[in-house]
């Protein structure tokens, strides 16, 4: 009898086992879905443009799922529009030809994710190249090269294994099975502001994320490679020139939060801090509108 029980309590335990093993595949695709996230990313397309984010099911199926295609929207035609980068990073162009993507570009970003622009009529660099992009800087126009019936952005978000995942734009996921009009604040930066982030940070800062405050301003994270040092700005689009309350905001895990907050009229910051291989949040405030990131950018 004793063996007997034993016998069945092995079996039992098989069966948990196989059950949990036949979950896996799904919270670590969920998983997937969350970390791509990690950078923030824009519409694609010029500044107050409003484009449907098509992420569609159908006969034939959309290759590869959880893509989507940016479609017109209104009267605003697609066909033509600049495309920019949704996030920083390095672009890599390609060309192939009648097939496929057609005239298409990768953009890795920091932390190993990367996004693909396809089906475009014109790249800013030639096949084969490659450059250094901020959010929102022009990598080429919408087209219908390739594999495509009419002129259209073919576009994915991917994680750093290479999986596309579900994208989310301007903070809108756009899960299968939905269509949603996104308007773009790509581009936007600037609003009569004189000084850029890197201005502000100085030499040897590059750009590694962004964040934008709506439309009255947006928040930067910096880095210095060559020291380890992180630096925050937040740049005023709003009452540009006119002191009114900004802040900018870093902390190292670990650490206490620096803050340079008050009655500005460009700008908040530079708030540097060193934080090599750390975890870092970051942010930022013009006016009531405020955001902080979670611990990132942690390499």
């Amino acid at each position: 009898m004793r063996h007997r029980n034993r016998r069945i309590a092995l079996l039992v335990a098989a069966l948990l086992t196989a059950a949990v093993a036949a979950f896996a595949p799904t919270l670590v695709s969920n998983a997937d879905d969350f970390t791509a996230q990690a950078v923030s990313h824009k519409s694609p397309f010029n500044c107050n443009k409003t484009f449907y984010a098509n992420n569609w099911i159908g006969t034939p199926a959309h290759n590869p799922a959880k893509s989507i295609d940016w479609q017109t929207y209104g009267s605003d035609a697609i066909n033509g529009e600049n495309v920019r980068a949704t996030a920083a990073g390095t672009a890599y162009f390609y060309n192939e030809g009648s097939t496929s993507y057609g005239r298409w570009v990768k953009v890795v970003h920091s932390d190993g994710t990367s996004t693909r622009y396809a089906h475009l009529a014109t790249q800013v660099k030639a096949p084969g190249s490659s450059m250094s992009v901020s959010q929102g800087t022009i990598i080429g126009t919408v087209g219908s090269t390739g594999g495509s019936n009419a002129p259209h952005l073919h576009y994915e978000q991917r994680n750093a294994s290479g999986t596309v995942v579900s994208p989310v734009v301007e903070g809108v996921s756009v899960p299968q099975g939905t269509k949603k009009a996104i308007t773009s604040t790509n581009g936007c930066s600037g609003g009569g502001n004189p000084y850029t982030p890197g201005e502000v940070c100085g030499s040897g800062y590059s750009q590694i994320n962004q964040h934008a405050l709506g439309t009255v301003g947006a928040i930067f994270l910096m880095y210095n490679a060559s020291n380890g040092y992180n630096c925050v700005v937040t740049l005023k689009y709003t009452s540009v020139g006119t002191a009114s309350a900004v802040s900018s905001t870093l902390q190292v895990e670990g650490g206490t939060v620096t803050k340079d907050s008050g009655n500005f009229s460009y700008y908040a910051g530079p708030v540097k801090k060193s934080a090599p291989n750390t975890c870092v949040k970051w942010g930022g405030s013009v006016g009531s509108t405020t955001w902080t990131s979670g611990w990132s950018h942690c390499g």
